[in-house]
């Protein structure tokens, strides 16, 4: 691949990335119950409105799933992989592959998020615990469907919250046991084009 095609690659990815993410935070935050006056929650609803609303009228929120988050979530993580298998060989993916490999990244996504929030989270309750501003409030609000749980297996001990260790546990288990051979099988089925995704 070329230096051109690397920096278009780059830009792509990084566009469409930071689209996806946006797309991505704003389904999980409904799915939380998170505060919708929240200004992080209303800038991601500014930023993802004009793409999520003529969508609704294809898949309409059901079963207090918004499956218009969903599909604009495929949609957009399949160009982006369209477009660099594109760029490194001039052929897009199967079918089939490109299917299993836009889900791969989405869950890829979906658990890195939540890994990243949660060490971000255990470093602000050891520098300076108890403080609340519109980021930290969403975040928790985010992990705690995780955090929770573990809390009832694990209970504090010693001062320490176990739970943001057993979660952080599990998560990296998610991406070696279910993202890893999803990303595997997706690679086979969509052919040779793979290697540049």
């Amino acid at each position: 691949m070329g230096y051109l095609s690397q920096a278009a690659v780059f830009l792509i990815d990084l566009i469409f990335g930071l689209f996806v993410l946006a797309v991505l935070l704003r389904f999980l935050l409904q799915r939380a119950g998170a505060d919708f006056y929240n200004p992080i929650s209303q800038m991601l609803f500014t930023v993802t409105n004009p793409l999520m609303k003529p969508l609704r009228r294809l898949a309409p929120t059901f079963g207090g799933i918004d499956w218009a988050a969903i599909l604009l979530l495929f949609l957009i993580q399949g160009t982006e992989l369209v477009l660099i298998a594109f760029l490194g060989t001039g052929h897009p993916p199967a079918l089939p592959g490109l299917f299993v490999l836009t889900l791969a990244h989405l869950l890829s996504l979906v658990i890195y998020v939540h890994l990243f929030l949660i060490i971000i989270q255990v470093v602000i309750s050891w520098i300076n615990p108890g403080s609340y501003n519109p980021l930290t409030g969403l975040m928790s609000q985010l992990t705690e469907p995780l955090l929770q749980p573990a809390r009832r297996l694990i209970p504090p001990s010693g001062g320490f919250d176990w739970s943001a260790l057993v979660v952080l546990v599990c998560l990296q288990l998610a991406l070696i046991l279910l993202v890893s051979p999803l990303q595997d099988l997706g690679h086979q089925l969509a052919g040779p084009t793979t290697r540049f995704l």
